[in-house]
């Protein structure tokens, strides 16, 4: 099921660049990105509310919250980036930059969960890796 999941991310994480791109233009790109944030804002805390997860706010250990701060910190620099980017650049160029976070993931991956580097693992990176560095150069 995950597959269908990230399959629907990518999907709308192609519509986010292309919207945005509309969005951004002739307006200043982190009031743009303020903007998109108060409507995530609103819409995923409907969803919580909707299913009743806010109940379990209370199961969460220090360790969580800290992480999901530096999460969501992370997230803000990535979205301030990224609509400046789109702002001055391509859509598919940027987004193609963007997406070098997979390989940046796959390497942060072994590093902190141990997680198993194959060498599909390793020839996908690396053409992530090449497919982003094609679409950069002009």
């Amino acid at each position: 099921m995950w597959f269908y999941y990230a399959l629907l991310s990518a999907l709308f994480a192609a519509f986010t660049a292309v919207f945005a791109k509309i969005g951004v233009s002739n307006i200043n790109s982190n009031l743009a990105t303020g903007i998109r944030t108060v409507i995530i804002l609103v819409l995923v805390w409907s969803i919580v509310f909707i299913n009743g997860e806010a109940k379990e706010m209370g199961s969460l250990s220090k360790m969580n919250i800290l992480f999901l701060v530096l999460s969501g910190v992370a997230t803000g620099l990535s979205w301030l980036f990224y609509f400046k980017a789109l702002q001055i650049g391509k859509v598919s160029q940027v987004a193609a930059v963007d997406k070098l976070s997979v390989a940046i993931a796959i390497i942060l991956s072994v590093l902190f969960f141990k997680e198993t580097l194959t060498l599909k693992t390793v020839i996908g990176a690396l053409l992530i890796i090449s497919g982003t560095i094609l679409f950069a150069l002009k």
